[in-house]
């Protein structure tokens, strides 16, 4: 049975999620891919104000497509989550505390989610089109020069993810191998 989730997305329920939950986000979460992260990152060194509250948010990277008309958003699957990955522990150090993509993550990621306890979501890949009806309303909220890659804010309804790294580090990439090789031979 999947967990529901209502954001923001606090430290305290980051805890109590573990590798391989299924879950089901409802609430608002913001999209943000490469160019938007080292935006973000540039502000912060520059000690700038960020155009978004990162404090319990959650990240999908996503370039979403355009939307047809009568759509909230065109097709909206994850991107590689290691792009983000120079990226990534600085947002989280600042509040931010989950994070949506596909693919692995670096050390780097997972040791300040350890540390600060923050997650990452897996969506699945090649499904944009059936995400997208998850996502109840968009708007940009930065960088709108950036087109798809754009951040913006959005309304989800029981948008359907998979723990992949838990905050206490376990990650399904490799403890679903192994109990896929032990059960297997």
């Amino acid at each position: 049975m999947a967990i529901s989730i209502k954001t923001p997305l606090t430290r305290e329920m980051v805890k109590d999620l573990k590798a391989g939950d299924s879950c089901l986000i409802s609430g608002v979460i913001y999209t943000a891919r490469d160019a938007a992260h080292q935006r973000l990152c540039q502000l912060v060194e520059q000690s700038k104000p960020l155009p978004i509250d990162l404090k319990d948010s959650i990240i999908y990277f996503v370039g979403p497509t355009p939307a047809k008309p009568g759509q909230v958003i065109g097709s909206a699957g994850p991107t590689t989550s290691y792009r983000m990955d120079a990226y990534s522990p600085i947002l989280i150090e600042l509040g931010q505390t989950g994070m949506i993509g596909k693919g692995k993550r670096g050390t780097e990621v997972v040791d300040a989610m350890k540390k600060h306890k923050a997650v990452y979501f897996g969506a699945i890949g090649g499904c944009g089109a059936l995400l997208s009806k998850c996502i109840k309303k968009s708007e940009v909220v930065a960088y709108d020069d950036l087109g798809a890659e754009a951040i913006r804010r959005l309304e989800v309804e029981d948008f359907p993810v998979i723990v992949i790294i838990d905050s206490s580090g376990n990650n399904l990439y490799e403890t679903g191998r192994e109990d896929y090789l032990k059960y297997n031979r």
